[in-house]
């Protein structure tokens, strides 16, 4: 069972080749759209794509469906949005994850931590940053390498992947200690190959205390929110985070988006379940509890279809468990351990129980058409 590791993540100007044609991964500025922003990204999905619209677990927009000859047209659309960054290096360093949650000075650190970036020495395709300084922690199993958050008694604090304590900072010097930081990162030789990860690096024995003294703890992190009401507005959710075109559009017409890492929406604002179809707004949908990735045909690496069984199995996952069915070993659509995920392969599928699409299979070769009950399985 082998994939492919690419090493860098899809972009705008840079899309990744997938099964229904190009992945053009839309990257929002501070992790929000503007109601004209998300009717543009709607438009665009529709006349460059197929309609389909993904939340990655980057808290990303990406259009499917793109083809070579649209791609360009695409570009000059989303540009007139002011979602399109100079290059393709700037794009691939503005790699920031913002709370859906945030406050006015963390969107001011959002809007200044891209600008610095431009100046900063090259950083590996995956090396990203969190901004989960809202009232508490709420991105804590999400993977970073630099994080920004709080601590107990509402200090910002900068801390490294792999450390359990970080440094308290000003808001004007946030942005430059992430820097510094980052470049501590390279020149502690974080990097192999062009790849590296903070938490290796911290794992491996280093420590970044001649520039950082990390002496504060963060806050406890707040469970994965659901759906339902916040106080900056509804959050909604998507089967397997997809929606489209059409979806989106009536979206935006409620009001301006954030978009979470969670594969939800946050609508700025709202009060109210949206009455529209193909939402998730209930927190005991089941489909909450079951991860897939688009599966074959729609990708590539995939030995097989994988959401139909998802949506099948779904009900039968009970409350605070996790179901994940996976395309291939990579497990793109849920990198953490799950209660219990399915892997396809040329053979049929593997299960893995507490684990990894990655890790060891309890059994191999079983027919997708055998799953009948999931009972005695978690």
């Amino acid at each position: 069972m082998s994939f492919k590791v690419q090493g860098w993540c899809p972009g705008a100007l840079r899309p990744m080749a997938s099964g229904d044609g190009l992945v053009v991964r839309v990257r929002p500025p501070s992790g929000r759209l503007t109601q004209a922003q998300a009717m543009g990204i709607a438009k665009a999905a529709r006349r460059y794509g197929n309609g389909l619209i993904d939340l990655s677990g980057r808290a990303n927009v990406q259009l499917r469906g793109v083809t070579p000859e649209t791609h360009t047209p695409l570009i000059t659309a989303l540009t007139a949005l002011d979602l399109i960054d100079a290059n393709v290096a700037s794009e691939t360093r503005r790699n920031i994850i913002v709370t859906p949650f945030a406050d006015a000075t963390t969107y001011r650190l959002a809007e200044e931590l891209p600008r610095r970036l431009n100046d900063a020495p090259e950083l590996p395709g995956k090396f990203g940053f969190i901004l989960d300084c809202g009232a508490a922690p709420v991105m804590s199993d999400i993977q970073a390498d630099i994080r920004f958050e709080r601590s107990a008694d509402g200090q910002r604090i900068l801390r490294a992947a792999g450390c359990d304590l970080g440094a308290p900072v000003r808001e004007d010097e946030a942005a430059e200690a992430a820097i510094a930081l980052a470049t501590w990162f390279l020149e502690a030789g974080g990097v192999t190959d062009g790849r590296g990860r903070m938490a290796q690096l911290i794992a491996e024995g280093a420590r970044p205390e001649g520039m950082l003294t990390p002496r504060i703890a963060p806050a406890p992190a707040l469970p994965r929110p659901e759906p339902g009401r916040t106080p900056h507005g509804a959050l909604i959710g998507f089967a397997f985070g997809q929606m489209d075109a059409d979806r989106l559009n009536a979206l935006a017409m409620l009001g301006p988006i954030r978009v979470t890492p969670w594969r939800m929406v946050l609508i700025e604002g709202l009060t109210e379940r949206p009455r529209l179809d193909g939402l998730i707004t209930d927190p005991a949908d089941p489909l909450l509890r079951v991860h897939a990735c688009t599966g074959a045909p729609g990708c590539l690496q995939a030995h097989g279809p994988t959401r139909d069984l998802a949506r099948r199995l779904a009900p039968q996952v009970p409350r605070h468990k996790t179901l994940h069915v996976s395309g291939c070993a990579k497990g793109c659509a849920w990198p953490l351990p799950a209660d219990l995920t399915f892997v396809a392969t040329s053979g049929g599928l593997d299960l893995i129980r507490k684990g990894r699409a990655a890790d060891r299979p309890e059994r191999s070769g079983i027919s997708a058409s055998d799953l009948t009950s999931l009972s005695e399985l978690f």
